[in-house]
């Protein structure tokens, strides 16, 4: 007696048209289900190998705050504060650095210069600048295009005041007074003293004319204001701008733009030191242990 196999083919008839209609709807289904599945897996999968490829950069790399000298770059801070070279403030500057990186960011303090300065500032303290040309009016009322008539081709001393100060202002104005003394008719033709205001709102050119008066200013020494927006550019780009008048640095920039070298140090340190370093600017060198030496308080 012949069994018939479990595995045997059932036939179903094809001449039935409707049959035939059910089963190539059924058919057509079932692939369009699978194809579906298909693609949700992998639209899963690859979502799944983005977000585990996104956390491995996140513990790879992190954004930090970073504050920043904008004289000497190689001084560093994870915290706002003034550079202890120049005394100038730190400037924010977020930048995303490895994990690696953020260990030379010691406990928000100013890391040691010696293990952060790259081979580009290995030249020391000697720096190009780029100087904006903003038009200023000196102390005679006179508009003046700050880098074309001030700057160029000049070596400079610059210092940054206003006239109501009662604090470092008056000091800063008798410390150039003393340079401008010791260093006689160099001043006006070797060296050009420039002290921008702080406070253009309040320092007229008539203001300052009498400032400067009161410290013996000769022909060398001008007297800087203007607009306060241009005036406000002009205090970032030398990397001395504040959000209170009052909060300005003694800072004491100088710089030879004839041969791009420019350097900062501390606006009252003792005349003789201060005029040792223009004197080196001037020839286009810096010696680093007098910008030290000037620059403490």
């Amino acid at each position: 007696m012949n069994k018939q196999s479990a595995f045997e083919t059932v036939s179903i008839p094809n001449n039935n048209p409707r049959t035939r209609s059910r089963l190539c709807k059924a058919f057509v289904l079932t692939v369009t289900m699978l194809a579906a599945i298909g693609v949700q897996a992998q639209a899963f999968a690859e979502a799944e190998g983005r977000e585990q490829s996104s956390e491995k950069k996140k513990t790879a790399t992190t954004q930090v705050k970073s504050y920043v000298c904008p004289m000497h770059p190689e001084v560093k801070s994870t915290k706002p504060g003034k550079c202890p070279k120049c005394k100038m403030d730190l400037r924010l500057e977020r930048a995303t650095t490895s994990s690696a990186d953020n260990q030379n960011l010691i406990a928000g303090n100013v890391v040691d210069e010696a293990t952060t300065m790259s081979a580009s500032n290995a030249a020391g303290s000697a720096r190009k600048m780029v100087i904006p040309e903003v038009e200023v009016l000196d102390q005679n009322g006179n508009s003046l295009n700050f880098y074309s008539d001030l700057i160029k081709g000049k070596t400079v001393a610059i210092n940054f005041i206003f006239t109501n100060c009662t604090t470092i202002c008056p000091p800063l104005a008798a410390t150039f007074a003393r340079v401008q003394k010791e260093m006689g008719d160099k001043v006006g033709k070797d060296v050009h003293f420039i002290s921008i205001s702080v406070d253009p709102l309040t320092d007229t050119p008539e203001r300052l004319k009498a400032w400067g008066a009161k410290f013996k200013a000769g022909a060398g020494w001008t007297f800087v204001t203007g607009n306060k927006e241009q005036i406000d550019n002009l205090l970032y780009a030398l990397g001395a701008s504040v959000s209170r008048r009052e909060g300005h640095s003694p800072t004491l920039i100088v710089g030879n733009d004839l041969k791009g070298v420019w350097t900062r140090t501390y606006g009252l340190a003792r005349s003789a030191q201060i005029v040792g370093l223009i004197m080196d600017v001037i020839e286009g060198k810096v010696d680093d242990s007098l910008t030290k030496e000037t620059a403490k308080p």
